[in-house]
């Protein structure tokens, strides 16, 4: 019987089993998909993701990045706020060579990645069984709209307080034109631009409306003149970003990355909380208690769970959004801590 199976080879099941293996534990993934798996992303990683990556022997290649941009310019004159990292460099990596990366680190350590589904989970009061395989534990890292999650009963609708939110990704063949993640705001949606390539910019749409990309692009005019005439990639989509689970343990099944529960792209932190989350996972495995995982977890996801919820609920009042890029312009020693609180 094997230590521990991880449900999912995206970078966050990926990092789970390769905690898991550096702490001499025996790991299999089970994935339906074969690598790299692209998704709708934002591609950017925080400092403190790519230090975590880096702590794995995982370095993707990509742009780096030195910091946040926010732009709005609904009244015709555009507003900036901009807050640079002070512990180092993010990085924006394409969503597919980030896969890679994690995956080519998982296969040098010998880590089977087997073709398959999660359905079913059985347990015992020693073992878990799934996907054909029985462990002493089972890490569910299987997305957004966790199968896991849901067949364990732990999923909670949002319910109609919080609207729903959907996001869009494209790449654009242009060369990047800052070193920033830059955030264009407009009424009802913000754009996500991220460098990743020396020719190549990913935008990531997010957004309540449910209309196609190119009729949101129009929503930020210094950005569409920025892209006009470039090459681009299809559309990749994503939502409704918010998915809430009761709890991170069951049994002796602990859920990690966005399979635990996500709140929304707005703050940019998903992988970051992700590789935060992996090895409080392993820790509660090798400790034999996974109870414990449910307090970790709430510990290493406090920040990005206050803030997230805080910007959300600030954009969802129509007095206050059009206010959070001048008020950051006016208080840039603000934007710039909460920036780095979440770097």
């Amino acid at each position: 019987m094997i230590d521990l199976l991880v449900a999912g080879g995206g970078p966050a099941g990926l990092a789970t089993a390769i905690h898991a293996r550096l702490a001499g534990l025996d790991v299999t993934v089970v994935e339906p998909r074969g690598a790299p798996v692209d998704k709708a992303c934002g591609e950017g990683l925080m400092p403190g993701a790519v230090r975590a990556a880096a702590a794995l022997g995982i370095t993707p290649p990509g742009q780096s990045l030195r910091g946040i941009r926010y732009l709005d310019c609904r009244d015709g004159e555009p507003r900036c706020a901009e807050a640079a990292f002070r512990t180092g460099p993010g990085l924006g990596v394409r969503r597919t060579a980030l896969h890679d990366a994690f995956a080519a680190r998982a296969a040098q350590l010998g880590i089977p990645v087997v073709a398959g589904r999660v359905g079913t989970v059985s347990q015992t009061g020693n073992s878990v069984s799934a996907a054909g395989h029985t462990a002493r534990y089972l890490a569910a890292a299987d997305g957004l709209h966790s199968t896991v999650r849901h067949a364990l009963g732990l999923h909670r609708p949002a319910g109609p307080r919080h609207p729903s939110r959907y996001g869009l990704r494209r790449h654009f063949a242009v060369p990047p034109w800052t070193d920033h993640v830059e955030v264009h705001w407009s009424p009802r949606a913000e754009a996500y631009v991220t460098p990743v390539g020396a020719g190549l910019v990913g935008v990531a749409v997010l957004t309540g409306d449910r209309e196609p990309f190119d009729r949101l692009l129009p929503r930020f005019p210094v950005l569409c003149r920025r892209l006009r005439g470039a090459d681009a990639t299809a559309v990749r989509g994503a939502g409704p970003l918010r998915q809430t689970a009761t709890a991170r343990v069951a049994g002796r099944v602990l859920l990690v990355g966005d399979a635990a529960g996500y709140l929304d792209a707005l703050t940019g932190e998903g992988i970051a909380l992700a590789l935060a989350c992996a090895p409080r996972l392993v820790e509660c495995v090798l400790a034999d208690h996974p109870q414990h995982y449910e307090r970790a977890w709430r510990a290493a996801s406090r920040r990005y769970r206050l803030l997230t919820a805080s910007l959300l609920w600030l954009r969802h009042r129509p007095l206050a959004a059009p206010r959070i890029v001048p008020t950051a312009a006016r208080l840039p020693l603000l934007f710039g801590a909460l920036v780095n609180q979440l770097a």
